[in-house]
């Protein structure tokens, strides 16, 4: 009987999930290789009276991973190989061949190899050690695999790198490029052959750490990363913490080999990696019918007649997409009140999440103004660095879609200037580890785009009204005398509505003032939602609220700190203040308040929760719905009003916004940022009553 077994290939080690400890081209600095142990908290020891063994204990469940090079140039070859194979043998490590190490297997092998790059000093060393040794370096040699797929395909260790086509395959070609990587046939200055940088043009998945090249700083491009950061070349040793992405490094006790060709010659170093060759997004990248892959929601589809209406958007309107890390998501209102003569009421706010099993919200008062994203950086060359922008600005204040709040370059620069100062007075550079901020706001007064809408349409409609009511007055009192039936209903609702559209204007005008100068606005933050390496959602609203008060203590005549109350949804007598707050704020012209889970994010049974519900006031659903709004004839129509569309599309903007800022954070290529920015805004062109 014959039967036949599929083995799997030696590189597929899918099942090895870490966490992993990727160490960088070591070329025999042994010293540099037992400092960085110790940084990482791996215990080192040499066997007994002086046996040939290393003992290695990792921290606990974590495992080393060498991307080969592990020799010449250096001045301990020997050491770093005894050391790296008796990790090998314990199981405390995996390794991978680089050109070097293959050169020298063949010259061990008796094979005729050019003695040059280092190989001479490597044979000297070797001299010095016994044949049993020198046995067991051919035998490792030959033993190790072109590159290693591990963590379920999330990662691939290769020397050179590897082309997502090839990665978990085994041929000829595939060891080559792993070995070597890629070149374009030509040769530089230095009569070095031009490497080909496969990275660029890298779409997949899987994280792909290697070596090979040296660097100066190792940076992710395309979800992959060079960490050779040339040791053996006077620089540093470098290792990578997987899944953490951290990078740490030990610098070199000093330069043993001058490198032909200077380490970083061909690089922009003022700029990060991931930012070179992206000052156009391919638009590829966002037509069509599309689904994002989102953590918090899962799969979200994108439809074609929706990517085409944010492409318009974004292509005519919005800043530099660089800066455009985050869009926010729009905000569903609460359910329709029963109560006598309203249509939102914060008693359905608050019922809203304690159905869902939320005990503990937050109601903050809803400003006036217009949402806007703010992004400051610590100075210009944090802003270049960062988000490879070419502008000179050190950040920018953004709408819900993406177009500039100013028109003016010099107040737009004065504007970030005077947060970042703000930042730096508050101390929240260092408090946070950062050198730049992703800020959720409402800026105010409204845009001048929202008061001439005010002015334009809204008052013309108001004085319209007043004016029509007012002869529409007149003629009925003239139809009195003739005896119809009814008139007096007709001219009381009439001087109810009369009296609605005097008021109109006026009630909003205290949100629209004159501005001269940057004194004259009001920046409100809410959210501090990213700073380097931290989407701030696994924090409180408190939290929020409190990091943000001490940042707006520091320039009150710009930032205005908003006012907040954590309520208990159990208790009646917690509820009860929320109404009255409400009732307060919108009594004097308020526009209302937003309530919100106390956590940022928030799960009910089955689903992802809102994650935030309005709760408009009288006044102002006035300028959405009409003058006469609250007549019963019009709640009673308008409480017939549906919510499902609008709630599905606020936790879909929810979701996608989060994934974009994530993407950043992790520092994912900018198209891939993208897909989730531009999904909002594509989700935006959605049929949902704007009123909501």
């Amino acid at each position: 009987m014959i039967a036949i077994v599929r083995e799997r290939l030696y590189n597929k080690s899918k099942d090895e999930h870490g966490p992993f400890d990727i160490i960088g081209d070591v070329h025999g600095c042994f010293d540099e290789l037992l400092a960085l142990f110790t940084q990482l908290g791996y215990s080192v020891d040499r066997g007994k009276d002086g046996a040939d063994a290393y003992t290695v204990i990792p921290p606990t469940g974590r495992k080393a991973v060498f991307v080969g090079d592990l020799i010449d140039r250096g001045p301990r070859s020997p050491d770093v190989l005894r050391l790296v194979m008796s990790m090998v043998n314990a199981g405390t490590a995996l390794c991978v061949p680089g050109n070097h190490d293959l050169k020298l297997h063949k010259k061990l092998q008796g094979k005729n190899v050019t003695i040059n790059h280092g190989l001479a000093e490597t044979l000297e060393q070797l001299k010095n050690e016994p044949p049993e040794f020198i046995t067991e370096v051919e035998r490792f040699l030959y033993s190790l695999v072109s590159h290693y797929v591990l963590d379920d395909g999330k990662l691939v260790v290769a020397h050179a790198g590897l082309k997502e086509e090839m990665h978990g395959r085994g041929s000829g070609a595939v060891r080559a490029f792993c070995l070597y990587g890629e070149t374009t046939g030509e040769t530089d200055e230095f009569g070095l052959p031009v490497r080909y940088e496969w990275a660029r043009e890298y779409r997949g998945k899987s994280k792909v750490v290697y070596g090979h090249t040296p660097v100066l700083e190792a940076q992710w491009l395309n979800r992959t990363i060079d960490i050779d950061t040339g040791c053996v070349f006077g620089g540093r040793l470098t290792a990578l913490r997987y899944p953490e992405e951290e990078l740490v490094s030990v610098e070199a006790k000093e330069v043993y080999c001058v490198p032909v060709r200077p380490v970083g010659h061909y690089a922009d170093q003022n700029r990060a990696l991931q930012h070179e060759h992206v000052d156009v997004l391919d638009i590829a990248d966002v037509t069509g019918k599309r689904i994002v892959q989102t953590r918090l929601r899962h799969n979200i589809t994108i439809r074609e007649e929706n990517s085409i209406a944010a492409l318009e958007v974004m292509s005519r309107f919005a800043i530099d997409p660089k800066w455009l890390i985050y869009l926010p998501p729009t905000m569903s209102p609460c359910e329709t009140s029963q109560l006598e003569g309203r249509l939102e009421h914060p008693r359905e706010a608050l019922r809203y999440y304690a159905k869902r099993g939320v005990k503990h919200v937050i109601c903050e008062e809803k400003h006036m103004g217009s949402r806007a994203i703010v992004i400051v950086c610590r100075d210009v060359e944090t802003a270049e660095r960062r988000f490879g922008t070419k502008d000179g600005r050190a950040g920018v204040c953004y709408t819900r879609t993406g177009r500039s709040f100013f028109n003016d370059d010099t107040l737009a620069n004065a504007f970030i200037e005077r947060l970042a100062k703000a930042l730096t007075a508050s101390d929240s550079w260092s408090r946070f580890n950062t050198d730049w901020f992703c800020l959720d706001c409402e800026l105010m007064p409204w845009s001048a785009k929202a008061q001439a809408l005010l002015k334009d349409q809204y008052g013309a409609v108001g004085a319209a009204s007043t004016h029509a009511l007012g002869a529409a007055g007149q003629a009925i009192e003239a139809a009195r005398g003739r005896g119809i039936p009814g008139l007096d209903e007709l001219i009381s609702r009439n001087g109810g509505r009369q009296a609605s559209a005097e008021r109109f204007v006026p009630a909003y005008e205290q949100y629209c003032w004159t501005v001269n100068s940057l004194d004259d606005y009001k920046l409100a933050p809410f959210h501090i939602m990213a700073t380097e390496g931290a989407v701030h959602v696994d924090k409180d609203h408190v939290w929020h609220m409190e990091a943000i008060l001490a940042i707006c203590k520091a320039d009150p005549g710009i930032l205005l700190a908003t006012e907040h109350l954590v309520i208990d949804t159990a208790d009646d007598a917690s509820t009860q203040r929320a109404i009255e707050w409400w009732e307060v704020k919108t009594s004097a012209g308020g526009e209302g308040m937003v309530v919100k889970p106390l956590d940022f994010i928030a799960h009910g049974k089955a689903e992802l929760l809102q994650p935030a519900v309005k709760c408009r006031g009288s006044e102002y659903l006035r300028i959405i719905y009409g003058p006469d709004y609250d007549h019963p004839d019009n709640l009673s129509r308008l409480r017939e009003r549906g919510l499902s569309a609008k709630r599905s599309l606020a936790i879909r903007e929810f979701a996608l916004g989060i994934e974009a800022l994530e993407r950043f954070v992790r520092k994912e290529p900018l198209r891939l940022v993208h897909e989730s920015v531009f999904g909002v805004l594509a989700l935006e062109s959605e049929e949902v009553d704007p009123r909501l």
